[in-house]
């Protein structure tokens, strides 16, 4: 991935170094966003030849949390971090994510609240194949560094 590219990505992500699994923004608008990477040999969980499929729950809060980077812009806010609460129903029709497939994830708001408690509705692709779908809980406080304990003492 060049670095302009790159750039783009980190500037609605807040993820870093290996735990930025995000390789481009394909859309991100009001209702949702559209991302897309590839399973690399240096993923952090990666086994063999594969990650396992349950990963696909963290590309997907990855995808959330670009559009939720995208929406802190247009506010002309600083991008934050937000926080995975939960997914139910994550079904995905593979035991892993084989080493090169190249992902596109969808995460399209259900509902997001003054609260900053919200719901997507998430699906993976490879190619045109629906591998998974969940729906995937976060939370945008509007404070984070009080949950994360980075507060200057």
């Amino acid at each position: 991935m060049n670095d302009a590219v790159r750039a783009a990505v980190e500037r609605l992500v807040p993820h870093r170094g290996g735990m930025l699994w995000l390789d481009r923004i394909l859309e991100c608008d009001d209702e949702g966003a559209v991302a897309e990477a590839v399973v690399r040999d240096n993923h952090p969980f990666l086994d063999g030849e594969a990650v396992p499929a349950w990963v696909g729950i963290e590309y997907m809060a990855q995808c959330i949390a670009a559009w939720a980077g995208g929406q802190a812009l247009a506010r002309g806010e600083p991008v934050k971090p937000g926080f995975l609460l939960g997914t139910r129903r994550y079904d995905c029709t593979r035991p892993a994510l084989a080493l090169g497939t190249r992902l596109r994830i969808e995460a399209r708001r259900e509902l997001m609240g003054d609260n900053g408690l919200g719901l997507f509705a998430c699906r993976l692709f490879d190619g045109d194949d629906e591998i998974a779908v969940a729906n995937v809980s976060v939370f945008e406080p509007p404070d984070p560094d009080a949950y994360l304990g980075t507060h200057a003492q």
